[in-house]
C-alpha cells in the first residue's frame, strides 16, 4: 500500500506543476501533507517535516549564502572574462548561444556545485535569449545537463556517496568513468548543436551589432495615456521600461532593471557601478580557496560559504549602505531557493518518515527476475534514472545501492561496476524537483519549473542512456 501511494504522491505532484495548477512551493507543502493523512499517519506530520527540514537546514543555509557570495562575485566583474570569451564566440547566432551555454555550464560546473553553476550560466546567457526571442527552456535544459554530467565529479556528491554506501574509494569508482562520462558531455554538446541550429532556423541569424541597431531604431518615447493601454513602451539599448510600471525594479547581480513580465537586461555590464577590478586577484584567490577547502573538506560547505560571503561584503563593499544594497539585490533569488528547499523538506520528510521511500525501493528490487542477476549493473544504471530523479540522493545512494549490490553480488557483478553504473542518472537527476539548485535554474531564468521539466525530461534521459551504453561498449560497467 506504502509503495503505491508514494508513487501517487510523486505522479500527483509532478502532474499538477507540469500543468501548472499549483505552484512548486504549494505542491511541495500540501500534496505530501495530504498523502501523509491518507496513509493515516497525520498526527505524526510535525514529526516528519522537522525531520526533513532539520536534514535539509544545511543545504539551505549553503545555498543561501552560496546566492549572495557567488551574486557578490558576479557584481564585482570575477566571471566577466569568462563569460566575454563565451559571448565573443556566440555572438549573436542562436546554435552559437546554445552550444556556449553548454560550454559555460560544464566549466563552471568544476566547483561541483549546481546552484552557483546556474547563477553564472544564466547571469550571462539571460540576455542573449531575451534579445534574441530564444527559448528560455533550452537554455535551462542545456545548463542542467551539462552540470548533472559534470555533477559525478568526486567532490560533485554522488561518486562520494556511492564510495561511501559500498566502502570504496571515489578514484576508482570515477576515474575508469571518465570515457564515457566524455562521450555523455560530447553528446551534450552535440544535442546544443542540434538544438541550436533548431533556433537558428526559427530566428535565423544576426550579428549583435545588428541586433543592438534594431534596439535602436525601436526606441520610442513612453506616450501615456491615463493607463488606457494605448501607451507605448520606451525602449533603450539594454534595457525596457514598461508603460504604467509606477516603480523600478531592485537593480540584481547583471545590473538590470526588470518591468514587468519581460525584464531588460543589460548582461554583464562591463561600466556597472559595482565593479572592482583593482580587487580582481583578491577575489579570485579567495574563490580559488573557498573552493579548494570544499574540496578539502576543511570545513563543512555552509560554513564555508557564510565565511566567504561575510568575507567578499566587507572587502568589496566597506560601506554598510553598499553592502545592503548588495543584499537587497540578491534578496528574491535566496527567499526563492531557501523557500523551495524548506517546502522540499517537507516532501522529502513525509517520503522517508512514512516509509514510502523504503517500500518504493524494496519493490523496484523485488520485480527484478532472477535472471537478470549477472546483468545487475545494467539494471543498476536504468534504474539510476527514475529512483535518483523521484528521490534524493542521499536515499538513492544509502538506501537503494547497497540492497541492489548485494543482490549483484550474489552474481559476481562487483561493487565497483553496480557503484559506476549508479553514477548514470545524474544528468536526470539535476532536473529533480527534490534538487534544490534546480529552483536556482529556472527562477532565475524566469521559466516555469513544469515547462522546464516537459523539455528537459526526454533529452536528460537520453543522456543519461548514452552514458549507460558508453560504460558498457568501454567494459566499464
Amino acid at each position: 500500500m506504502l509503495t503505491i501511494l508514494g508513487f501517487a504522491m510523486i505522479a500527483t505532484f509532478l502532474v499538477l506543476i507540469m500543468m501548472k495548477k499549483m505552484s512548486p512551493i504549494a505542491a511541495l507543502v500540501l500534496i505530501p501533507a495530504l498523502f501523509c493523512v491518507f496513509v493515516g499517519k497525520g498526527a505524526k506530520l510535525g514529526d516528519y517535516v522537522l525531520d526533513g527540514v532539520t536534514d535539509l537546514a544545511p543545504t539551505a543555509a549553503m545555498l543561501m549564502f552560496a546566492i549572495v557570495y557567488f551574486g557578490v562575485m558576479i557584481d564585482v566583474g570575477l566571471f566577466d572574462p569568462i563569460v566575454r570569451g563565451i559571448l565573443k564566440f556566440c555572438k549573436a547566432d542562436p546554435m552559437r548561444i546554445v552550444v556556449g551555454t553548454a560550454l559555460l555550464a560544464a566549466i563552471v560546473s568544476l566547483d561541483g556545485d549546481g546552484s552557483t553553476t546556474f547563477m553564472i550560466t544564466v547571469s550571462a546567457m539571460y540576455p542573449l535569449y531575451k534579445r534574441l526571442k530564444m527559448s528560455l527552456v533550452v537554455m535551462t535544459g542545456v545548463a542542467a545537463m551539462a552540470n548533472g554530467v559534470m555533477n559525478t565529479l568526486p567532490w560533485g556528491g554522488p561518486t562520494a556517496r556511492a564510495a561511501t554506501a559500498l566502502k570504496l574509494d571515489a578514484s576508482d569508482i570515477f576515474v575508469p568513468m571518465i570515457p564515457a562520462l566524455l562521450v555523455g558531455l560530447a553528446f551534450v554538446f552535440v544535442l546544443s548543436y542540434v538544438l541550436g541550429v533548431r533556433e537558428r532556423r526559427r530566428l535565423g541569424v544576426l550579428t549583435l551589432d545588428e541586433v543592438l541597431e534594431e534596439e535602436k531604431e525601436s526606441e520610442t518615447v513612453l506616450v501615456g495615456s491615463g493607463g488606457s493601454g494605448d501607451g507605448k513602451v520606451s525602449m533603450r539599448k539594454g534595457g525596457t521600461a514598461a508603460a504604467g510600471s509606477g516603480t523600478d525594479a531592485p537593480t540584481g547581480a547583471t545590473g538590470t532593471a526588470a518591468s514587468g513580465d519581460d525584464d531588460g537586461f543589460q548582461g554583464l555590464d562591463p561600466n556597472r557601478p559595482t565593479l572592482r577590478p583593482k580587487l580582481y586577484w583578491f577575489n579570485a584567490l579567495l574563490t580559488v580557496g573557498l573552493l579548494t577547502a570544499m574540496i578539502m573538506e576543511w570545513l563543512p560547505i555552509p560554513v564555508l560559504f557564510l565565511i566567504g560571503a561575510a568575507l567578499v561584503l566587507s572587502v568589496n563593499f566597506p560601506h554598510i549602505p553598499d553592502q545592503k544594497a548588495r543584499l537587497a539585490a540578491h534578496a528574491d533569488n535566496v527567499l526563492n531557493v531557501s523557500g523551495m528547499v524548506f517546502a522540499a523538506a517537507v516532501f522529502t520528510g513525509v517520503l522517508q518518515g512514512t516509509g514510502m521511500v523504503d517500500h518504493m525501493a524494496k519493490w523496484m528490487v523485488d520485480v527484478i527476475p532472477g535472471s537478470m542477476g549477472p546483468h545487475m549493473a545494467l539494471v543498476t544504471g536504468i534504474l539510476s534514472l527514475p529512483l535518483t530523479y523521484f528521490m534524493s540522493n542521499d536515499g538513492f545512494y544509502f538506501g537503494v545501492l547497497p540492497v541492489l549490490a548485494e543482490a549483484g553480488a550474489a552474481h559476481g557483478v562487483t561493487p565497483l561496476e553496480m557503484a559506476r553504473a549508479s553514477l548514470v542518472g545524474q544528468p536526470l537527476h539535476m532536473s529533480s524537483p527534490l534538487v534544490p539548485a534546480v529552483y536556482v535554474l529556472v527562477g532565475m531564468a524566469k521559466v516555469e519549473f513544469g515547462d522546464h521539466t516537459r523539455f528537459v525530461v526526454k533529452w536528460a534521459a537520453l543522456t543519461c542512456l548514452v552514458i549507460l551504453g558508453a560504460g558498457m561498449l568501454f567494459g566499464i560497467i
